[in-house]
């Protein structure tokens, strides 16, 4: 079942206002996507949520753009210190990524069909699993991070950081923000910080995700190879990554306002009863 531009837009908005919160939006998009009896595991499914992630992606720049400026942007040296951080995360996350890939593709899934990581996606069970975890390590990370960190960033942390990120990669409902923020956190370094660097790491990372799930969408359509039926498959996408900038950019202004206020753990608590959620539809056949 092909989702309509209706569909697509309220998976927009959702996407948008769940992204820069750290709740998993890939978790509320798959849920809203399997109440409205949609595959959230195809590649025109796949493929959407990765282009509602690039609508978001532009708010996250648009609204950090001066906060970069002052900070990673600063002058010369600090830009270089930024670079090397951002790489080095960025290289930390496709090493794990890539060994779960492998590792799920030839050992956990091996059997299935497709054998593809992606299968996993509309895997309520997981989902509810990986939102769990999120929620208690969002817990822990606000009542033994803190808030005001005083460690800069550096090298090793950026690691950690991108190896954390690496782990969110196959497992929808481990929430990206909330766990490169809380495994921050937890080294010391000051929210705030972490928090623009986290969004950095996530301006690099969604191209190549859009790339791969490009790729991933023409092998499965052969027709696709023509400007006609590639302008309406991506078309759709394109809709919905509207939805997404503009829901991104307000959920951007209301979490800004929370965090100032300390109040990181309480997004530990929505994700665990979330999940509770998650695995009452499992339960039900969804």
């Amino acid at each position: 079942m092909e989702p309509n531009l209706l569909q697509i837009l309220f998976l927009g908005l959702v996407q948008g206002a769940a992204e820069l919160l750290p709740v998993s939006s890939s978790a509320h998009v798959i849920v809203a996507e399997k109440l409205m009896g949609l595959d959230p595991s195809s590649p025109t499914m796949t493929f959407l949520l990765v282009m509602l992630h690039t609508g978001t992606m532009v708010a996250v720049i648009a609204y950090f753009w001066n906060a970069w400026k002052r900070t990673f942007f600063a002058n010369a040296a600090s830009l270089r210190e930024t670079a090397v951080n951002v790489i080095v995360a960025t290289v930390a996350t496709l090493v794990v990524g890539l060994a779960l890939k492998v590792l799920i593709e030839k050992v956990f899934i091996q059997g299935s069909s497709k054998g593809e990581m992606e299968d996993l996606f509309g895997h309520l069970p997981l989902v509810g699993g990986a939102l769990l975890t999120a929620g208690l390590l969002i817990l822990i990370a606000g009542y033994l991070g803190g808030s005001r960190g005083t460690r800069s960033l550096g090298i090793l942390s950026s690691v950690w950081i991108g190896i954390s990120q690496g782990f969110c990669l196959p497992f929808r409902g481990l929430s990206r923000s909330g766990t490169t923020i809380s495994v921050g956190m937890l080294q010391g370094i000051n929210r705030q910080r972490v928090e623009e660097f986290s969004f950095a790491l996530a301006v690099i990372i969604t191209p190549p995700a859009v790339a791969k799930e490009l790729m991933r969408l023409l092998k499965s359509h052969a027709e696709a190879a023509s400007p006609h039926h590639l302008l309406h498959l991506i078309g759709p996408g394109l809709f919905g990554m509207i939805g997404a900038f503009v829901a991104g950019l307000l959920a951007l202004r209301l979490l800004s306002s929370w965090l100032e206020k300390g109040h990181w753990a309480w997004f530990g608590y929505y994700c665990i009863a979330f999940s509770g959620f998650v695995f009452f539809l499992a339960s039900r056949g969804y």
